[in-house]
């Protein structure tokens, strides 16, 4: 007896198209290889950016976060001798003057001497001292973190974030104070300078504070400092004035350098690990001499 439906049965024996498909996503997942480490992550986020499926800004900040979790507390540390810290034995407005100086949100305090930290003081918790004049300063002063220099970042970020805290102290094998870290400068490493208070808007760099004294970032560029201070600092060898800064002294500035040049004084107010921030300048005045009264009859 013949089949009653021969065509139904022929169509029934081919694959259809859905399962065509699924085979061919079988076979590609297979031939597709998974990255196998953080080199081949990276060789695959780096195609990414290059066929323009991920746009620079998410290129950097996914790249940071890799580096984030291979780098440790050393990498990025400010060291001991860049620390501003407090000397809880000092007045009020000295520490106030300093405060303003350096311009941070929270300091080391330290008693005696400079590797007996004592705890951390928050620039804002002195305003209490204006309305308890007689407040002891220590009462404002909170516990430190400290933490070991091979911390790596990835877990420094996560412990910040859960006991927010924004600083800890960075102490070496031995147990002595070796800088201090911040969270602000464990999240740059992924999403690039954080701007603050003193980070300025638009084009100005130089902003005059008197007509003989000015503040101006580091970043200027050094012709356009001599045209506005009437200056003569080289201008073939160095593109911003801090870069100039940094080979006169032969090292990295740091809060508190001086320099002389031009019968201006450039100081050092705000620095980092890495570079001079801010610098304030003050230009000599000169006294012309008085004249000397004429000795002819």
């Amino acid at each position: 007896m013949s089949d009653p439906y021969p065509a139904a049965d022929a169509d029934a024996s081919r694959p259809s198209k859905s399962s065509n498909k699924s085979l061919l996503d079988r076979v590609f997942r297979r031939l597709r290889r998974e990255p196998e480490d953080r080199d081949s992550i990276k060789a695959a986020l780096d195609s990414a950016h290059e066929r323009d499926l991920i746009d620079a800004e998410s290129y950097s900040m996914i790249k940071g976060a890799l580096d984030v979790s291979e780098s440790t507390v050393s990498d990025i540390m400010v060291p001991r001798s860049r620390m501003d810290m407090l000397d809880i034995a000092q007045p009020l407005p000295y520490l106030l003057s300093a405060i303003i100086d350096a311009a941070h949100s929270r300091f080391p305090v330290y008693e005696d001497e400079r590797e007996n930290i004592i705890g951390i003081l928050l620039a804002k918790d002195l305003l209490r001292c204006m309305l308890e004049p007689d407040l002891d300063l220590r009462s404002l002063v909170r516990p430190a973190v400290f933490i070991p220099e091979s911390k790596r970042l990835n877990v420094l970020l996560r412990e910040f974030r859960i006991n927010r805290n924004h600083l800890a102290i960075v102490i070496d094998e031995h147990g002595g104070t070796s800088g201090l870290i911040t969270m602000e400068d464990v999240l740059e490493q992924i999403v690039g300078d954080i701007e603050d208070e003193y980070d300025v808007d638009g084009e100005q760099t130089i902003f005059p504070e008197s007509d003989a004294s000015w503040r101006v970032t580091a970043t200027t560029d050094i012709d356009h400092f001599n045209e506005t201070l009437k200056a003569a600092l080289p201008e073939d060898d160095y593109d911003t004035v801090g870069g100039w800064l940094a080979a006169e002294l032969g090292r990295i500035p740091r809060r508190g350098d001086t320099v002389e040049r031009d019968g201006l004084a450039i100081e050092v107010v705000r620095a980092d690990a890495r570079r001079a921030l801010w610098l304030r300048v003050r230009r000599s005045i000169v006294t012309p001499p008085a004249d000397t009264p004429s000795t002819e009859s």
